[in-house]
């Protein structure tokens, strides 16, 4: 043989037995069963935050809807009526000479959930009431299902 074939025949190396071994059954299953007690745990307390997310925007819009509404106040001398609603906020009312607006650059923002807000003036916890149901809709309730209002 010649030196050029000698260095194209190489040796093949044996693998000894059982030295590249997978998972068994019940190692992926303990796994699995490890992570679905994390989930278990995790899961409910991610999912409260997102509640009480929710919460504290509908808290943040309605305080820069309140101090929209008493800049109106400030031009106009009155806070709009409940048939106005809070779009007297960006539209006049007929009849206003006194409007400077529009009181919000967006818009009236629904609420976190999706609704409108609702708006009663004169209010019965003050001037004006503006508040939202939560996330269930419904008047009352608890966490995220509790109503979020001006007062």
């Amino acid at each position: 043989m010649s030196k050029k074939n000698q260095s194209a025949i190489r040796p093949v190396a044996t693998l000894a037995p059982n030295t590249h071994r997978g998972f068994t059954l019940l190692e992926l299953l303990v796994v699995m069963v490890i992570i679905g007690l994390l989930a278990g745990y995790v899961g409910p307390k991610y999912f409260a935050q997102i509640g009480k997310s929710e919460t504290k925007t509908a808290k943040a819009q309605i305080e820069a809807l309140s101090r929209a509404l008493d800049t109106y106040r400030l031009d106009t001398g009155h806070y709009p009526s409940t048939e106005q609603g809070l779009a007297a906020l960006n539209q006049a009312p007929s009849g206003e000479t006194k409007w400077q607006g529009p009181y919000l650059a967006k818009g009236v923002p629904a609420d976190p959930w999706g609704r409108p807000y609702l708006y009663r003036a004169p209010g019965e916890h003050g001037d004006y009431d503006v508040w939202t149901l939560g996330s269930d809709g419904a008047a009352g309730g608890q966490d995220a299902d509790s109503d979020v209002g001006n007062w």
